[in-house]
């Protein structure tokens, strides 16, 4: 068993932090995206606390308007705020997850990344994201005892590929959301419905991969309480 009482980099869940430090990058480029959009729009005022991040002149399809909430009441400065925070999201997902505190800072750059203009839609991602990666560091005994033996053996192979299959619905999504791209598809309402079921269903592999890769990071010697 790995003992507790260290928090550095050798003594981590690692499938956990690279399922975690991929959620942040993901939704760090998405914030960076909308920040891009909002400086399109200018120095001008927002008019409100809720915003449309692409503007009509940059829309690309009938709901690619791609909604914010910001406390910056010019969309200039909130754009580059959220192209800042989205960045500092990236470095500190890849980089730092490993860290004692990290997972407070995580939160807290996603809470400020919504307050910035960073999207309205990543919440639910951010609150999931948040709560595992408060295992980085942590013993996985609540796991080990729900999961017999022989299932954590089977999960354990799987985390990497419902991580890929997560992380692919959530770009096309994050897409989608932007250009309006779907195969075959032209109208506006079918496509929202795609939108949301892809981010939806990129859900559900998350939480696939992250119930696997606790199994991993067990069988791996990952940290567990003497």
């Amino acid at each position: 068993m790995i003992n507790t009482k260290n928090s550095n980099q050798g003594n981590i869940n690692h499938a956990i932090k690279t399922i975690v430090a991929t959620l942040g990058v993901v939704f760090g480029i998405g914030g960076i995206g909308h920040g891009i959009f909002e400086t399109l729009q200018g120095n001008n005022p927002t008019n409100g606390y809720l915003i449309n991040a692409i503007g009509e002149a940059n829309r690309m399809w009938l709901h690619g308007n791609e909604p914010a909430f910001t406390i910056i009441p010019n969309f200039l400065i909130t754009g580059i705020a959220a192209m800042l925070v989205g960045t500092a999201i990236i470095i500190w997902s890849s980089c730092f997850m490993h860290k004692k505190h990290a997972s407070v800072i995580f939160l807290s750059l996603f809470i400020l990344l919504f307050l910035v203009g960073g999207g309205i839609g990543q919440v639910i991602f951010f609150i999931i994201g948040w709560a595992m990666s408060t295992c980085i560091n942590r013993p996985l005994n609540w796991c080990q005892k729900t999961l017999p033996a022989g299932m954590r053996k089977f999960l354990s192979k799987l985390w990497q590929p419902f991580l890929i299959v997560s992380t692919l619905l959530i770009l096309f999504a994050l897409q989608i959301a932007i250009f309006g791209f779907v195969p075959g598809v032209s109208n506006a309402d079918k496509i929202s419905t795609i939108m949301v079921s892809t981010l939806g269903t990129g859900l559900l592999f998350l939480i696939l991969s992250f119930i696997s890769g606790c199994a991993h990071d067990i069988n791996k010697g990952g940290i567990t309480n003497e």
